[in-house]
This record gives C-alpha cells, sequence and structure tokens, in this order.
C-alpha cells in the first residue's frame, strides 16, 4: 500500500491506494494564504490520519516547478510560502518511508497511463485545461521530466500576443470577461455568443495540439481539468483546426481522449512510488 497526495488548486487530497485503487481517502481545503509551517503542518497531519504499518511510501504531486531527484518543491503557484520547499526530506524525516514528489500535471499522466483512459498506449502526452495549461509526457511506459521537471510546459510557449495558456485554459475565458463554468452554462442554454465563444476556443485547442504531434507524435492525448467537460462545446473547433495537420495519417491514428476518472492525480502520485 501506498498514500498518494494531490494538492490541486484549491483542495488536498490523500488516499490510500493498492492495485490502482483508493480505499480511503481525504479531500479538503488547504491552506494556501498561510505560513509555511502551518501548511506543512496541516499536511502532514492529514497523511498522519491516513498513515498505518502497511504504507510502504509516500508519493505527492504538486502544482509547481519541482527537482524531483532531491524532492525540492520551488516557487509553488499556488502556495505562496513555497519558495523552496525540501519536501521529501520534510515528510522522510516524519514518517520514516521513502517519499517522491512531482509535479502535479506529471501525476496526471502517468495516472492515465497506467490507470485510466490510456491503458492501451505506451506514448501519450496528458494535458490539463484549468486555471492554467499544464501537460505531462509518457514515453515508452515512462516519466519524461526533462533535467529539471519542467517537460511539458507547454502553456508557456509564444503564441499569439501572449502564449498558450491564456488561450487555452481559463484566461481565455476571461478575455470575455466571463468564466469557463458560466460559458459552460450559456451553451447548456443554446446561447449564440456562448456557442461561438466555445468554438473559438478549440480553435485554439486544435492549435496547441498541433504543436504536440510536432513535438512527441503520441499514440494518444489525453484531455482534464475543469475546463475538459466542456469538449462537446469546443470540438468541432477543434477538429476544424485539427484537419489543416499537414500528416492526415499521423492524425488519424493519434487519440484524443477525455479524462474520466476523478482522482487519476491521486493515483499517479501514489504510482511514483516503485
Amino acid at each position: 500500500m501506498t498514500i498518494g497526495v494531490d494538492l490541486g488548486a484549491t483542495n488536498i487530497r490523500v488516499g490510500i491506494v493498492e492495485g490502482g485503487v483508493i480505499y480511503r481517502k481525504i479531500s479538503e481545503p488547504f491552506p494556501y494564504d498561510k505560513t509555511i509551517d502551518e501548511t506543512i503542518d496541516f499536511l502532514i497531519t492529514t497523511i498522519g490520519r491516513l498513515m498505518n504499518s502497511n504504507i510502504k511510501g509516500i508519493g505527492i504531486g504538486v502544482p509547481s516547478v519541482v527537482d524531483s531527484k532531491k524532492g525540492i518543491v520551488y516557487k509553488a503557484g499556488n502556495v505562496p510560502s513555497w519558495k523552496e520547499v525540501h519536501l521529501k526530506d520534510i515528510l522522510q524525516s516524519e514518517f520514516k518511508i521513502p517519499v517522491r514528489v512531482n509535479n502535479d500535471c506529471n501525476c496526471f499522466a502517468f495516472g492515465e497511463r497506467y490507470y485510466g483512459e490510456c491503458t492501451p498506449y505506451r506514448n501519450i502526452v496528458g494535458v490539463t485545461l484549468g486555471t492554467g495549461l499544464g501537460a505531462g509526457i509518457v514515453i515508452n511506459d515512462v516519466l519524461y521530466e526533462g533535467l529539471n521537471t519542467g517537460a511539458g510546459e507547454i502553456g508557456l510557449i509564444p503564441y499569439l500576443d501572449s502564449n498558450y495558456e491564456h488561450y487555452c485554459a481559463a484566461k481565455f475565458f476571461q478575455r470575455y470577461n466571463t468564466t469557463g463554468h458560466i460559458a459552460y452554462l450559456r451553451a447548456e442554454n443554446n446561447e449564440q455568443e456562448a456557442l461561438d465563444m466555445w468554438e473559438e476556443f478549440g480553435h485554439h485547442i486544435g492549435n496547441m495540439i498541433q504543436v504536440i504531434m510536432h513535438m512527441y507524435d503520441p499514440e494518444a492525448v489525453i484531455l482534464g481539468g475543469g475546463i475538459s467537460k466542456g469538449y462537446k462545446y469546443f470540438e468541432g473547433g477543434m477538429n476544424k483546426n485539427l484537419d489543416t495537420y499537414p500528416y492526415p495519417l499521423a492524425l488519424e491514428r493519434m487519440k484524443i481522449l477525455l479524462s474520466s476518472k476523478e482522482d487519476i492525480s491521486l493515483l499517479g502520485a501514489a504510482s511514483l512510488i516503485p
């Protein structure tokens, strides 16, 4: 048994995992605005509620740049006090078992490869469409991190007047003074302005997927995150854009999938423990 930890945008999810099954889980708001000592104490207390003698390790996914070998978290975007946190050392000292730390999008991709929609494929890119745009890459069944665990930062690639994160995540809807959730509800109500908005969003997603195909030529791209729930509204615009891809056979062979498991990042984090 291992413990997986998913430190998301607003909540922390901690679960006991074995064989891809979550046996117990805690999901609570995380005190992001507190001091480093208060946030670490909260994390330790939450993990401790599930700890028992059968746990062989802890895997944790964090929305941040991570030194995965040393388990150091740098400048976590949603936890202001986490400028440089030696998380692996802290948790190993507390619980006396192995700890692995990685980027949350890497955990998402890893979880999808082994426990989600991508189990038939060895080469995938997992993309999270949410507050930001993140991605994780699995090549020949191995998580590809790059030198600084920075591989897959597709959102920061320059695009139009900014970068892909401004056009393929929540910031796109802010351009229209709305949110993805409200745009979804308006589309559900068949409002043409909202439908056009999603069509444009899909065009940008299609461009982003073309970049992924040129860089990695994966067997599958899987979309997750809150905004992916609007897929039925942006699929058309996405596919129109993808029809311009210069290698039709590659496009025909690659699968675009939707994440279906709420706790897939937690499963991926737990799988960091060999």
